[in-house]
């Protein structure tokens, strides 16, 4: 797509006159497809500004319905949502947002039998997630199927954020993390908390990464780990190294499918 409307032309007059993104830039935005696991405090600001940036198509995963506990931090969502499915919460949102923008709403759980079909449609998927076995089958998933992981954590006032690309010769997230923690050793948010604004900075960020990943502008965080610590306002980034020994991704991989995750996960 190379010519638009009047109302594009005013819609992405900011995102035009930049010299990295252009007209050329926005078009390929508005025929990219990417694939968000969950609608939570992750996913929220994640589809909000991906929806705004006019990324053409957003396919959103999340088989649970709002609670008035979400709205601290969830801002996909509101008052009025409360009791519904969160992807369709969110199809609305997007709607009112840009109508440029198709949401394709999987109200599905993430599990090892659905999570190949959804990530072939997509150029790109984004893990808001909120648990970790989902994590590591997300993971092996875009391994398999050569697809970039834009990846994103929080938890309490921290947050962590990295691209995982292995069909690019990158670590994956076994390179950084090679076996997942026992079940109650990491808690979930509803157990330990988290300051809503910490997801959406960690969420808007993400939806910058994904947007520099479809345009192909600025530096990569694939081989790198964002770390933000809200309380102190530091912001640092480690170097990730692709591990030669790692299950996946190594040398002599001993994960050759996705039969490891033959257990249900929720995204």
């Amino acid at each position: 797509m190379t010519d638009f409307s009047e109302q594009q032309i005013r819609r992405y007059a900011r995102h035009i006159v930049l010299r990295e993104v252009g007209g050329v830039g926005q078009a390929r935005l508005l025929d990219a497809r990417v694939l968000v696991i969950g609608a939570g405090g992750l996913g929220s600001p994640l589809v909000l500004y991906l929806a705004a940036a006019g990324v053409g198509t957003i396919g959103v995963v999340d088989d649970d319905t709002v609670d008035l506990s979400n709205l601290q931090r969830q801002v996909l969502h509101g008052g009025d949502d409360v009791g519904t499915p969160k992807v369709e919460s969110a199809h609305r949102a997007v709607a009112r947002i840009n109508p440029d923008v198709r949401l394709v709403p999987h109200k599905t759980r993430l599990t090892v039998d659905t999570v190949e079909a959804l990530v072939a449609g997509y150029d790109i998927v984004c893990d808001g997630s909120d648990n970790i076995p989902t994590r590591f089958l997300l993971n092996d998933a875009c391994h398999f199927a050569g697809k970039t992981l834009v990846s994103a954590a929080v938890l309490r006032f921290d947050g962590q954020l990295s691209v995982y690309r292995t069909h690019a010769g990158g670590p994956c997230y076994r390179c950084v993390f090679p076996t997942p923690p026992p079940p109650d050793a990491v808690p979930s948010c509803g157990e330990a908390g988290v300051l809503g604004a910490v997801a959406g900075v960690m969420g808007s960020m993400q939806a910058t990464e994904a947007i520099k990943e479809i345009l192909g502008i600025g530096t990569s965080m694939a081989g790198r780990l964002l770390i933000f610590d809200a309380l102190s306002g530091d912001l640092r980034t480690v170097t990730l190294r692709p591990d030669p020994d790692c299950p996946l991704c190594g040398r002599a991989p001993t994960i050759t499918d996705l039969s490891v995750h033959r257990k249900t996960v929720a995204e």
